[in-house]
């Protein structure tokens, strides 16, 4: 299990939780699960810091040879719908002067990288990828297999610089330089996304344009927390629903019926592990996250400790829907243990941290801190 915070998977914090526990178990035994896991585990482990330098060379290549870098910056906000994500003309210069440092593009990006939605996934993709390949019979391609989970990857990891310089919460001094790069991130994503196919890129535009909703929806929502709805948290979370699952479907080259079923299952594991995420920001920001899932269920029961409960409910409920997208997958799927495994973990992650917050026992200080 890999996450920005490995401790969440230590032995001592796997006995903490029922999966958990059921994790270490497998372990000792070798499941299948386990075995495949572990495989992939460690090839990500040993492949992330060759993506990582292949991340920074591309994008320090793309800033460099950009002839009109206020025109690609001008197109980005016109695309994602906001001007306050990019950099004044004035600045650019700067900024573009100081990213054509390879050692300080590669300490953004590292930054940026550090997250647990890209370190979570990472094995997943090249695991769902094989067992497409497997399933259809193709043959051996490792630059496609690379290009299609580096560029999905990439894609996840824009949403990084683009929360942080909306929430102004994290690298405050690094949000020029993300300003920056955020256009070539995405023009990164969608060349090497493209070596699948016309459709796998209809595909990924689909998904893109649903995440930008969910974030729009995501900012209205900071602005006026107390216009709080189901419907709109429920459009929020098109953020990790449309990116999440449509990676899922495109390391099957959207191929059906794998890859609505990969699409099934990776958007609720994704939503599950939005709520566990919900509580961990919670707990480490010392307030109730907005918008979210606790948010949301504390104002309707007027009681914050009732609000993660629910939380922590709704996210049986997101994953028991990607748990039933394993009963849909073909008879003898090569990989149905290593996903079965995998919604081990997710459950174990949202545990972890709904226990970790009753321990901390923060509910006096995020109940004086909900917007009024």
């Amino acid at each position: 299990m890999s996450s920005k915070d490995d401790s969440i998977f230590s032995k001592e914090a796997l006995l903490s939780t029922k999966p958990g526990k059921d994790i270490v178990k497998q372990a000792l035994f070798k499941s299948k699960g386990y075995r495949l896991f572990d495989k992939y585990k460690k090839e990500a482990e040993e492949e992330f810091p060759k993506f990582t330098k292949r991340f920074t060379e591309d994008l320090l290549n793309e800033i460099k040879s950009d002839p009109n870098p206020f025109e690609t910056q001008e197109k980005f906000a016109k695309e994602v719908g906001s001007t306050e994500i990019i950099l004044q003309k004035s600045q650019i210069d700067e900024v573009r002067k100081r990213l054509e440092n390879y050692e300080t593009l590669l300490d953004r990006v590292s930054r940026i990288l550090n997250s647990n939605f890209v370190k979570m996934t990472f094995p997943v993709f090249s695991a769902l990828y094989d067992a497409s390949a497997q399933y259809f019979g193709d043959d051996d391609n490792p630059k496609k297999k690379t290009d299609i989970i580096d560029g999905h990857i990439i894609a996840i990891d824009l949403s990084e610089p683009m929360d942080r310089i909306m929430d102004r919460d994290e690298d405050v001094e690094f949000l020029d330089d993300y300003k920056l790069m955020n256009p070539y991130i995405l023009k990164l994503a969608r060349d090497k996304i493209s070596t699948g196919g016309k459709e796998v890129l209809e595909e990924f535009e689909r998904g893109f344009k649903d995440a930008r909703i969910g974030q729009y929806v995501d900012y209205k929502l900071k602005m006026n927390p107390k216009s709080i709805s189901e419907e709109e948290m429920i459009q929020c979370y098109k953020k990790y629903r449309a990116v999440m699952g449509t990676a899922g479907k495109n390391m099957t080259l959207t191929r059906f019926p794998l890859g609505e079923i990969f699409y099934l299952g990776m958007a609720k594991a994704a939503e599950s592990v939005g709520c566990g995420n919900e509580v961990e920001d919670s707990i480490k920001n010392k307030f109730v996250k907005v918008p979210s899932w606790p948010l949301y269920y504390t104002f309707l029961t007027g009681d914050v400790q009732k609000g993660f409960e629910f939380t922590m409910k709704k996210s049986d409920i997101y994953l028991g829907e990607a748990r039933l997208a394993l009963e849909l997958l073909p008879e003898n799927f090569s990989h149905r243990d290593f996903l079965e495994f995998l919604f081990l973990t997710v459950e174990h992650y949202n545990m972890y941290w709904f226990n970790q917050l009753s321990k901390e026992k923060l509910w006096k200080e995020f109940e004086s801190k909900i917007p009024k």
